[in-house]
């Protein structure tokens, strides 16, 4: 079974590590969102593809989900006493990263070019591939503060601004990465994982192209909300501060007209009966490598009975 995973964030990211060890490199493609990437310090940063990769390669802070494993943070440190800016915490394994492929774009080379020398350096057999190598920004609409770019939001602000919408610059003219309709083309079934749906699947649904292509396909999305709440990041109350009650419902909705079947927790069961595609009740959490295996093979599971 080939498959086309789109992610983004902390669950996006352990989903796909589970999806990695079920199907071998030629029968996955991610495709991460870049709409979170910005640049910070003269560095270009793509917080969920280094998310995605890290994962895959078995770096990721086990405690965050993000950033590196046994990182320091002595680059930070003494910025602080400069003066300089530290509300994002780049660490110091991290930052051989940034300016890495810093360096290489001011070179002409493509995120997605880097992204797949990047991926070899670590380890990572299975295909990663940013939306897009055009820039697109995630532009966050706050009652308080007006328009956010989006990690002022939520690394600075912390996710506190009440939210009114969303905005993609550059989503216009952004193409599909080289290689990413070629892979939904191929693909037996599509999966949407349990990301932010408005900030981490949506730029990537928006990039031209993407979302008709998925609509040939069988798609699957799986819930990152359950019982009301999201385990991390602010998607629930991005819901609520939107007038839609955050749920597994709501997500389902959220993808309306593009699902062919639906996964969600156990803690919800009883919304199942509302969603008029085929949906599995199952166990979503994911605190260990385990848990990410036996969700994917669920998902692999309903997939297969569509």
């Amino acid at each position: 079974m080939k498959l086309v995973a789109l992610a983004g964030g902390v669950g996006g990211a352990k989903l796909t590590d589970g999806l990695a060890q079920l199907l071998p490199p030629e029968n996955l493609t991610i495709v991460v969102n870049t709409g979170d990437d910005f640049e910070h310090l003269g560095l270009y940063i793509s917080p969920d593809l280094d998310t995605v990769c890290y994962t895959l390669a078995g770096l990721a802070n086990p405690k965050t989900g993000w950033g590196r494993a046994g990182e320091t943070y002595h680059l930070l440190e003494s910025l602080a006493v400069l003066g300089g800016e530290t509300w994002f915490r780049l660490g110091d394994k991290d930052l051989a990263t940034h300016l890495e492929r810093t360096r290489r774009l001011h070179a002409g080379e493509t995120l997605s070019h880097i992204t797949r020398l990047f991926c070899r350096a670590w380890g990572v057999r299975h295909t990663v591939l940013p939306m897009s190598d055009d820039s697109v920004r995630t532009m966050v609409e706050t009652v308080k503060y007006g328009e956010l770019s989006f990690q002022e939001y939520f690394v600075h602000q912390r996710c506190e601004p009440k939210v009114k919408g969303f905005r993609f610059v550059g989503i216009e003219s952004a193409r599909a990465a080289p290689g990413v309709l070629e892979a939904i083309e191929m693909a037996d079934a599509v999966v949407l994982c349990p990301s932010n749906p408005w900030v981490s699947i949506d730029p990537i649904l928006a990039v031209a192209g993407i979302r008709s292509a998925l609509e040939k396909k069988k798609v699957v999305a799986v819930s990152p909300i359950i019982g009301g709440k999201t385990v991390k990041g602010p998607a629930a109350k991005m819901y609520s501060e939107l007038g839609v009650r955050p749920s597994a419902l709501a997500v389902a909705e959220h993808y309306s007209g593009l699902l062919t079947g639906f996964v969600m927790d156990q803690l919800d069961a009883k919304l199942a009966e509302e969603i008029p595609i085929t949906t599995m009740v199952t166990d979503i959490l994911m605190p260990t490598q385990d848990d990410r295996r036996r969700l994917a093979q669920d998902v692999l599971d309903l997939i297969r009975t569509l």
